[in-house]
């Protein structure tokens, strides 16, 4: 029996384009194993969105260099790094079998099978033109036992932002038609899915013969199915259609992760971003007003090509106004083929230390405003969708307030099951507590001997 381990970097879209590929070697009677010294096959699914990323991913691959020696492995890399690199990285990687872009995890049979029989090193990265692409359509046995999943709805992004390498590795916005989405998500049900998620890069601009609002409302009604999230979004596609779906529809969970990137209108056009810091929070207040209480996220860029004391004083100051949950703040990293990368010395680079200290500063004030928000849940009542065992105490239970706020607590329910909890204790991550009421039982669905995708290793 031959055995896989797939390295996953990256974003949610990589974590399921590795489910797909998941499956696609399962037919291949391929089968997993948590520990890559053990395996046939390795990939490395890649992201290209930081360079940090890419780091790490030549890094992982000098390690599993050593496990190719041992035992003959095939070692590939997909994702956006090998859309991105093409054949620069068998150049790079002397050791590396095989390249594969995102459009091409339904030829990994026949990748793999040139590899082996006629001893080559395989490239493929070429586009599927937007009228013949088809979506992977996800095999719902996959997915029996857990609760929550992944559901594609479009790829690619039109944006073009400054900053951005998605156009360049994902390609153009590609809608998935909605009777498509709706029979997937009715599939996951059967199994005993009780969430999805839609995701896509660009997931509210989706046009798959619905407008997304109405994609969401038509999901939220699938039997079974009891909550229902997406990501990412861009502000400009937060429509009022789809803020009356929040106001309107209980099953579409009070979260919403909204990238801002920047609090300052020079640097949000210099990052070709098509709204100002006024515009995205009047969007903001329209939403926050539909849903009271609802839980937003952001994204932001430090360090921008041109950001000075002042604009980044500004991001400080939106920070402060709009407390977001959470950010995930990162510094700037020229990417190949973006706008701002061409435009770097022009605009004026900041330099890595000045990114750094800014850095600090703007994550220290988001801890301290997360920490303040999840304090706030302490002797409160939450509800929660028991995802399983915590992580890091098996005798304790796991899952998400609506808010997508992480609950580690004491009880006896299983996954699946809504319950009560109350918090207990608190940090800026995570709520803590004691199981109090069960809500409702999980479905329950007989188990399938079947390969399982959480083998998948996320970096």
């Amino acid at each position: 029996m031959k055995r896989y381990f797939i390295h996953t970097f990256g974003c949610q879209m990589n974590v399921n384009d590795s489910l797909r590929m998941s499956e696609v070697l399962g037919k291949l009677e391929y089968r997993p194993t948590p520990v890559p010294e053990e395996a046939d096959l390795i990939i490395l699914n890649t992201c290209s969105i930081r360079e940090k990323a890419e780091d790490k991913m030549l890094s992982a691959l000098g390690r599993y260099r050593t496990v190719k020696l041992a035992r003959g492995t095939l070692l590939g890399v997909g994702g956006c790094v090998a859309q991105q690199e093409k054949d620069k990285l068998l150049k790079k990687v002397p050791y590396l079998d095989f390249v594969f872009g995102p459009d091409s995890i339904a030829k990994l049979p026949d990748i793999i099978g040139r590899v082996q029989g006629e001893r080559e090193r395989v490239v493929e990265t070429a586009w599927v033109d937007s009228e013949e692409y088809v979506f992977p359509r996800a095999d719902p046995e996959t997915s029996r036992g857990k609760v929550t999943e992944f559901v594609t709805v479009m790829k690619g992004c039109d944006n073009v932002c400054s900053f951005c390498v998605v156009p360049h590795t994902r390609g153009r916005e590609v809608s998935r038609a909605f009777p498509e989405v709706l029979a997937e998500v009715a599939d996951l049900a059967k199994v005993g899915v009780r969430e999805v998620t839609l995701i896509g890069q660009n997931v509210n601009s989706y046009q798959g013969g619905v407008s997304f609002a109405q994609l969401l409302l038509r999901t939220a009604e699938v039997p079974g199915i009891e909550r229902v999230r997406f990501t990412t979004s861009h502000p400009h596609d937060l429509s009022d259609e789809l803020i009356e779906a929040f106001r309107t529809q209980p099953k579409i969970m009070p979260h919403f992760h909204l990238p801002v990137q920047s609090g300052s209108n020079p640097v949000l056009k210099r990052m070709r971003r098509d709204y100002t810091v006024v515009q995205y929070l009047e969007r903001l207040e329209k939403l926050r007003a539909a849903r009271p209480g609802i839980a937003v996220t952001t994204d932001i860029i430090v360090g921008f090509p041109g950001e000075t004391e002042e604009d980044f004083a500004l991001t400080l100051e939106l920070t402060e106004k709009v407390r977001y949950d959470n950010q995930f703040s990162f510094i700037y990293s020229p990417r190949p083929k973006t706008g701002a990368a061409l435009k770097e010395d022009e605009w004026g680079p900041v330099p890595h230390e000045v990114k750094i200290e800014r850095l600090e500063r703007l994550q220290k004030i988001q801890r301290r405003i997360s920490g303040e928000i999840t304090a706030a849940q302490v002797g409160q009542e939450v509800e929660v969708m028991v995802e399983g065992h915590s992580r890091y105490n098996p005798l304790k239970r796991f899952g998400r307030t609506p808010e997508n706020r992480t609950v580690n607590f004491d009880g006896d329910a299983q996954a699946g099951a809504f319950v009560k909890v109350l918090v207990e204790s608190a940090t800026p991550n995570q709520l803590s507590g004691k199981q109090t009421v069960v809500l409702s039982q999980p479905v329950v669905v007989p188990p399938a001997d079947l390969p399982s995708p959480e083998t998948c290793v996320v970096a």
